[in-house]
């Protein structure tokens, strides 16, 4: 009885342990008739976890993608951790090479050290977007990006969302400019709900093509035919937490996260690298 009890838990745990190590890359084509087409690596919510010595092993599968644009959505570094400088040092590896656009999550505007990692991520050739709008050009392709800081990560915002009396920032200004560009227009933001879910100031309402997120960890635990289970500003069940979601032609990307914060342990839940191509 014990033997086979034994073994029940050394299987549970080498299924854990392959749920949280072994990174799924999800490959999604956008159909938007461009000059040439154009791929796009998304990471989020990496938590100061390390794939590899240095993050070598997460590094060469961003690599192998050959991505032409990097976009981090927030929480690749985790609040509690102290090995800063070794995630910066890692994502510079990639923004020497690929043009590296970055939003902080919760846990970066949280950190003591917050207004360092920026200053350190801008001195790695990171492009951080702090309410503010990018334009590059990519194979010939014009390429607007807007990087929103939502400031609802707080112990206090949490308890106000749960009551239905939080303030979201109004970003009807700089969405009206950002309207007005020409060429794809991407959205980076860290809270997948913000897309439609928060009333008269939901994103969806606003004129972009693509909006990038993360956060919700795929909802932790996720089942057959159910989904995540549970989601921080969502609660149980929550609506978004992976994939592609459309609302009036917008197109909303969930990256399930690659690390943990608060619960350790993902389940039928890999680690995830989003690839898009738009072509």
């Amino acid at each position: 009885m014990y033997f086979l009890s034994a073994i029940g838990i050394a299987m549970a745990g080498a299924i854990c342990f392959y749920e949280n190590n072994n990174i799924s890359i999800n490959r999604i084509t956008i159909n938007k008739e461009l000059n040439e087409k154009i791929k796009i690596v998304q990471l989020s919510d990496l938590h100061s976890k390390e794939f590899g010595k240095e993050n070598n092993k997460l590094l060469s599968k961003i690599l192998k993608e050959e991505p032409d644009l990097i976009l981090l959505t927030g929480d690749i570094i985790d609040c509690s951790s102290k090995k800063y400088m070794e995630i910066i040092n890692f994502i510079s590896k990639i923004s020497m090479k690929i043009p590296t656009y970055y939003i902080p999550g919760n846990h970066e505007t949280r950190a003591v050290k917050y207004e360092e990692i920026i200053i350190k991520l801008r001195e790695n050739n990171v492009n951080v977007l702090l309410d503010e709008i990018r334009t590059i050009t990519i194979k010939g392709n014009k390429i607007n990006i807007l990087g929103l800081v939502e400031e609802q990560g707080s112990a206090e915002a949490y308890m106000k969302r749960a009551k239905g009396n939080f303030q979201y920032k109004d970003y009807s200004i700089i969405f009206q400019e950002f309207a007005k560009l020409p060429g794809i227009k991407l959205v980076l933001c860290h809270y997948p709900e913000n897309f439609k879910a928060i009333g008269d100031k939901s994103y969806y309402k606003y004129k972009f093509d693509l909006m990038f997120s993360g956060h919700a960890h795929g909802g932790q635990f996720r089942l057959p035919f159910v989904g995540g289970l549970y989601a921080p500003g969502q609660g149980i069940l929550p609506k978004y937490t992976a994939g592609v979601h459309s609302e009036a032609s917008k197109k909303l990307i969930i990256n399930r996260g690659l690390g943990n914060s608060g619960f350790p342990l993902r389940l039928f839940n890999r680690p995830e690298i989003v690839t898009v191509t738009i072509e």
